[in-house]
């Protein structure tokens, strides 16, 4: 056991967790993320929780964060310039060739991060089986980095052919940058990725570079303002393929951070899905800001090894989380064919909606629930107290233009929001042969809770687990982290018993080298390998016993990935099979919290009103009476909706015909009494 404190910074709140392993104590707190400042916000969140003495004893600080997708997205990261091998400085606008839209006749690739200016060639090339075909010209360099000093250029990244077969140039190209003076950080395409295709690798290497001055401002800062507040744990962040790393390994592997925040949820969904025998699990993340889903199988989430941001591919291990924008703040707006759209846009922290009296005045989702009864007497964490007449002030005009009531327009905002949100769950389910209404339905963030009855309803789900510390999952989710790291190399193999020998000797070399990034720390090795039917352009990737080396015969493998073709693609095929890439993983599973874990935090909260409020009830299509009830007061014999459950940081909406009960672990196991 460890006392541990996690923090998810998200678009509109900072959300906080404080566990004690000595006393089973959790403490919960909610304040507005500070956009401007992001650190701010953390400290704010531990100053209202955590105690200087508790603060004292806590032995890890575990962070999810978005500053450096914020980056990407907002497009505020370093002036980056790029060295590519002569010939290949185009390939950012080349990309693949493809339409990210193919019915958008107006769709428009993403800009590079690199314009063509800063983008400079260097004489050298190695081949795929990493002889040198050219040799290294220095004096290409010493150019560039003339061009990079009037360009104002703050980071390079070296992309060169085939590097990760020999780096030999790209090292050579990192000192002579120092030769000739630069000053700025350098990402190597080698040490970023492993693998072949190198549209791919060299985007990520741009990423790399482009959010690691940020990154490193940012982590270094929340750093000394933790230590001054009297922390003297291990700083830890969560990483884009799930589990974490020091902030020490994410200043040099920045772009593992980019999906560190919505992941989290991600990983604390499997952890309880295995705790409970859920089976397959979908989650629900409804925020501020947004709306992430993810699909967790077997009490894994569904890992991808090459995500990406804006349109730009980043190759690297990926939880396959969704994000669309539809949160609490997302604004409701009419287009320009009279039709009313909810989101992507949204208020965000400042002002926030309507009725957080904060200067917003655009109608939003929040809005929208708070109008139909759905927040119950309208208390929120941070003190927040909601407004009606602002919220029907920011709904007025929208519902005239559309020539409805207010409390209509309130209506067709929460079922727009349902669908997109139904959308997204369609598309890691129902497009990948997944049938959603065999699996449990996990809401949580702020508004999570409050879409689950919906949802359900809307996917035909029969069964809704919302998780202890609702409001705050993510952050709960954080403190179950794993410190990992992960390695692979490109080595295309027909499979055969003479393959394994280059296997292992391949696995040896990405072992050491997760050696030296874990300071040798004790981990337990994991494996897996790309592979594909000889001919095809993709493969799949199938996970393989070893401890180092592999753990089981080559027919055994091939077994595995005939299995796992046909599962996914109903179909195999009647030729040769091959590796592509070998992946290697170190995981170091942090001291495990107390089984009093899922208890429901009641150290800094008080109990919630009782009685009954108006709300609009979506199965019986009218205003019903819903109880206020506040969740500690559930039992296993549960209740019957509608009633709205009140707890510290989320609101769960119990509609009409669905059952809450307290189940183990703490989760509100919610039914559909008559059947979805």
């Amino acid at each position: 056991m460890a006392t541990r404190l996690g923090v998810d910074v998200g678009g509109t709140f900072t959300d906080l967790i404080f566990y004690d392993d000595a006393s089973g104590e959790v403490r919960v707190s909610k304040v507005p993320t500070t956009p401007t400042g992001p650190e701010e916000g953390v400290l704010a969140a531990v100053e209202a929780a955590v105690p200087g003495d508790h603060l004292g004893r806590a032995e890890y600080f575990l962070h999810g964060t978005t500053v450096g997708l914020n980056s990407l997205l907002t497009r505020t990261g370093a002036v980056v310039g790029l060295l590519a091998t002569r010939g290949f400085r185009d390939v950012l606008e080349i990309a693949r060739g493809d339409r990210g839209d193919p019915y958008d006749l107006f769709w428009r690739q993403p800009e590079p991060l690199v314009p063509r200016r800063r983008r400079l060639p260097v004489t050298e090339r190695i081949r795929a089986n990493g002889q040198v075909h050219t040799p290294f010209e220095e004096e290409d360099v010493r150019a560039a980095v003339e061009v990079f000093r009037a360009e104002g250029v703050s980071a390079v990244a070296v992309a060169f052919m085939n590097a990760y077969a020999n780096p030999a140039h790209e090292l050579a190209a990192e000192q002579a940058l120092r030769t000739y003076g630069f000053e700025g950080e350098i990402s190597l395409s080698h040490q970023v990725s492993g693998e072949y295709r190198e549209y791919e690798r060299t985007s990520t290497t741009v990423i790399d570079a482009y959010v690691r001055p940020r990154m490193t401002q940012y982590l270094r800062a929340l750093d000394d303002r933790l230590r001054g507040a009297g922390f003297r744990g291990t700083s830890i962040v969560t990483r884009s393929g799930g589990g974490a790393m020091t902030f020490g390994e994410a200043e040099a592997r920045p772009f593992e951070t980019i999906m560190s925040g919505p992941v989290a949820g991600a990983e604390g969904a499997g952890e309880l899905a295995r705790l409970l025998d859920l089976g397959d699990v979908i989650t629900a993340d409804v925020g501020g800001t947004s709306f992430d889903t993810c699909l967790v199988v077997n009490g894994q989430p569904e890992l991808m090894y090459e995500g990406e941001v804006e349109g730009l591919p980043v190759q690297a291990p990926w939880v396959d989380v969704r994000s669309i924008g539809a949160g609490g703040g997302s604004i409701a707006h009419v287009d320009v064919g009279g039709l009313m759209r909810v989101g992507p846009r949204s208020a965000g922290a400042v002002p926030g909606p309507a009725c957080y009296g904060r200067g917003g005045t655009e109608p939003t989702v929040t809005d929208a629930a708070f109008l139909l009864g759905m927040l119950g007497d309208g208390s929120l964490a941070s003190g927040i107290v909601l407004d009606r007449e602002g919220a029907e002030a920011a709904l007025a005009p929208l519902a005239e233009r559309l020539g409805f009531g207010v409390e209509d327009a309130a209506r067709g905002i929460m079922t727009i929001a349902t669908a997109n949100m139904a959308n997204a769950i369609r598309e890691i389910t129902i497009e990948r042969g997944q049938d959603p209404r065999r699996a449990a339905l996990m809401p949580f963030g702020g508004a999570g809770p409050l879409f689950g009855t919906l949802l359900a309803r809307e996917l035909e789900i029969r069964e809704i687990v919302v998780p202890s510390y609702a409001g705050n999952f993510s952050a709960w989710g954080l403190l179950g982290a794993s410190l990992t790291q992960t390695a692979s190399r490109t080595r295309i193999l027909r499979l055969g018993d003479d393959a394994k020998g280059e296997v292992n000797a391949t696995l040896s070399e990405l072992f050491d080298m997760l050696d030296r990034r874990a300071a040798r720390r004790e981990y337990v090795r994991e494996i897996a390998l790309d592979m594909r039917y000889v001919g095809q352009e993709h493969s799949l990737t199938i996970s393989v016993p070893g401890d180092g080396k592999l753990g089981t015969s080559m027919e055994e493998v091939r077994k595995r990935f005939v299995a796992d073709y046909d599962r996914t693609f109903d179909h195999t095929i009647e030729e040769e099979i091959e590796i592509v890439s070998i992946r290697a993983a170190a995981r170091t599973t942090l001291p495990r919290r107390a089984a009093e874990q899922h208890r429901a935090a009641a150290g800094n909260r008080a109990a919630r009103p009782s009685g009954t409020v108006e709300a609009w009830s979506f199965t019986r299509g009218e205003r019903l009476p819903f109880a206020l009830v506040d969740r500690a007061a559930i039992g296993p014999e549960g209740l019957d909706g509608p009633a709205i459950v009140l707890e510290e940081t989320a609101t769960t909406y119990l509609d009409a015909q669905f059952h809450a009960a307290c189940g183990r672990g703490g989760v509100l196991e919610i039914t559909d009494r008559k059947g979805a």
